[in-house]
């Protein structure tokens, strides 16, 4: 199942039972639910493999975790439309039912929020969605941003011109660009103006038609910055809007944009709210737990 069985590792130490491999059979011992549970997993893992997926240590965490949460029967479904291949060749697929959800809400609706902790795949699958929109001739541009002021610094007090100053902020952006499009094509098209990477601040005074926009870290802008962004949307446009609630970096007493979005923007039609919690982290098993125990030492604090 992977090398030095590494993914039965994943299968036991999520539903706390113990895997025994030899030859082509595995012996399964513990007790209940983990017993059924890991029997589903397992069958479920069998049978991708059998249709030609290759296995990755993300596709076993998916199963567990929906496994635990009773959707696993939904797992299989997930790997039956590829959004797009990458630039190996590799399609792409969603990897847990609150990012397919995310996915039907974006194909459905002119602006949708992804709300919820990192690694849970916000930012890559809104790139990989804009990407799909440009290969198929629905929008002209990409168009990308977020805010360049958290954790306390300013721009004004970084080194370098705009573009140095403002990269290191938009990291996770150019890492999803790269691993969809390969570096040499994504610059190619930022040469052309096809993809724009640019602050929040760039937005203003702006009507952004034919295009799919981006707004990353959503959490520190503030209601102003936020209400600019979302009065740019033009005709034949898309925005998604992403931030993590927990990790607000704005000064005290600053209220977040996002989270006012939120409160005043949830029942408008054409404009949808996701959540995502640590069920959809497709990272370490360990980062769920540990987001977990942070959100509910917030909640005790509250």
């Amino acid at each position: 199942m992977g090398a030095h069985d590494h993914f039965l590792k994943i299968i036991e130490e999520s539903l706390t039972v113990e895997l025994i491999a030899f030859d082509d059979h595995i012996t399964i011992r513990g007790t209940q639910p983990g017993l059924r549970q890991a029997t589903a997993v397992l069958e479920s893992l069998v049978a991708l493999l059998q249709h030609g997926v290759i296995l990755k240590e993300t596709d076993v965490v998916s199963a567990t975790k929906m496994a635990l949460k009773g959707t696993l029967n939904q797992f299989e479904a997930l790997y039956t439309e590829p959004l797009i291949n990458d630039r190996k060749g590799q399609p792409i697929r969603v990897k847990t039912f609150g990012q397919r959800q995310y996915i039907n809400a974006i194909r459905h609706n002119d602006v949708t929020f992804g709300i919820g902790p990192a690694g849970t795949g916000k930012t890559f699958l809104a790139v990989v969605m804009a990407i799909a929109a440009l290969k198929k001739g629905t929008v002209e541009r990409i168009i990308l941003t977020r805010p360049a002021v958290e954790a306390g610094e300013s721009l004004g007090f970084l080194p370098g011109d705009l573009k140095e100053k403002v990269d290191p902020y938009l990291r996770p952006i150019y890492d999803a660009l790269y691993a969809v499009l390969g570096k040499e094509h994504t610059e190619r098209l930022m040469d052309r103006g096809v993809i724009e990477i640019a602050p929040l601040a760039y937005m203003r005074g702006r009507t952004l038609e034919e295009a799919f926009v981006i707004l990353d870290e959503a959490q520190n802008t503030t209601p102003a910055q936020m209400k600019m962004f979302l009065t740019r949307l033009g005709f034949n446009s898309k925005m998604i809007v992403n931030g993590d609630i927990s990790q607000i970096d704005l000064p005290n007493k600053t209220q977040s944009g996002l989270v006012q979005a939120e409160q005043i923007l949830h029942d408008i039609p054409k404009i949808s709210f996701v959540q995502f919690s640590a069920e959809d982290v497709v990272r370490h098993p360990v980062v769920a737990r540990i987001i977990n125990a942070y959100a509910a030492m917030d909640k005790t604090r509250k």
